[in-house]
């Protein structure tokens, strides 16, 4: 079958984040919104149908999750990723957001430090701080467009006595998909400081050819002992607002410290429609998201080609995973705070500006490009107008 990402969607008052706050989140109703991190196109039919029929039932009472929940999660992984996981392993979290919090409050105490990688998803700040943590920034080094681990200053840092890493893997925004060389050295750092890993794989999936995902846990036994593992289907088949996440946990002292604080809130059962759709996706879900990925990589190609025949001074970093891209704007000679408006307010395009994910974001502005190809003409439209402006 083939799957149609071209058809625009009408958002507008559905209570879209993306699309019904712009004023609130912009100060701008009628920009084009390209910054939350959901998907533009059609949710899957089959998803849609799974749905459908769990709702001819008509009763959607108390849930939990069953035995084909579990499979389909495991033959996914298996198959996608080449990691031999167990139903035991695996944990509920309605989103990887408050899995991080969770990690936090189960695997530290008030003044332990964490270290994060910026710039780097904005959350896992927020998963640290409120809860009187000490964050520790081992900042990514760029190199002409190139982002890469300073393992030197995580060797420092992890020397401090840090109890965890929270690690974006493949990374938001830079778009890097780790190696497993990178991903060990990671691991060696940790295993000898004795540091829990929390590594963000919720975009394992959008990873695009000539780049492969790697588990950080399928290295070996002795990583596998040391990381929290957080997937989901959210990003990749557009389920956000469905609150479905699954933690990986083979170390079973970890496990049950995590269980012990989703079971402390009551968040652990999910619900009818995340688990189903859950299913659907992991079963049915293979020649979707391949034909999505063939979409988005054409997506990704005329970014790059239209801001090098046209608007010079943006630079996109080209993303080896995730359906977003790292804008360079430095040579704009903008502030961080001028830079959001001029996007914002001049050309009329809702981006996330790069300072809000910490040290070495500023000059960047972070663009989601899951949306129709002709959207993004548009918007392009609008950002080489403006830019003549300057």
């Amino acid at each position: 079958m083939t799957y149609n990402f071209d058809e625009p969607v009408i958002r507008h008052h559905t209570c879209s984040v993306k699309y019904d706050l712009r004023k609130e989140i912009f100060d701008n109703k009628d920009l084009i919104p390209m910054w939350v991190a959901d998907m533009d196109f059609r949710t899957a039919p089959f998803i849609i149908d799974s749905l459908k029929r769990r709702l001819d039932h008509e009763i959607l009472g108390y849930t939990y999750h069953g035995g084909e929940y579990y499979n389909s999660i495991i033959d996914w992984i298996g198959k996608r990723h080449n990691w031999k996981i167990e139903k035991e392993w695996i944990l509920f979290s309605p989103g990887i957001v408050p899995a991080l919090n969770i990690s936090t409050l189960a695997y530290t105490n008030p003044g332990d430090s964490v270290i994060v990688q910026p710039p780097v998803y904005f959350p896992f700040f927020s998963a640290v701080e409120p809860h009187k943590r000490i964050l520790e920034y081992n900042q990514l080094k760029e190199d002409d467009g190139q982002w890469s681990v300073d393992f030197e200053d995580l060797r420092k840092r992890a020397s401090k006595g840090a109890r965890i890493l929270i690690l974006s893997n493949p990374h938001n925004p830079v778009g890097r998909v780790w190696t497993p060389d990178e991903l060990k050295k990671i691991g060696d750092i940790c295993l000898e400081n004795d540091i829990i890993i929390i590594s963000d794989e919720i975009h394992s999936d959008l990873v695009f050819p000539g780049n492969t995902h790697t588990p950080l846990a399928s290295l070996s036994k002795e990583l596998a002992a040391i990381t929290v593992t957080c997937m989901a289907p959210s990003k990749s088949f557009n389920l956000a607002g469905l609150a479905t996440s699954s933690i990986i946990i083979s170390n079973d002292n970890l496990r049950e410290m995590f269980n012990k604080e989703i079971a402390n809130l009551h968040i652990e059962k999910g619900n009818i429609f995340g688990n189903e759709a859950s299913i659907a996706a992991y079963r049915h879900g293979a020649e979707w998201l391949d034909q999505l990925l063939a979409y988005l990589t054409k997506n990704i190609d005329y970014v790059i080609q239209r801001c090098t025949n046209s608007i010079p001074l943006i630079k996109p970093v080209r993303p080896e995973a995730t359906y977003l891209i790292w804008l360079d704007c430095r040579e704009m000679d903008l502030s961080p705070e001028e830079l959001g408006k001029f996007f914002s307010l001049k050309a009329g395009v809702g981006l996330n500006e790069g300072s809000v994910f910490g040290p070495g974001g500023e000059g960047f502005m972070r663009m989601n490009l899951a949306t129709p190809l002709a959207v993004i003409s548009e918007a392009f439209d609008k950002i080489e107008n403006a830019i003549k402006t300057l």
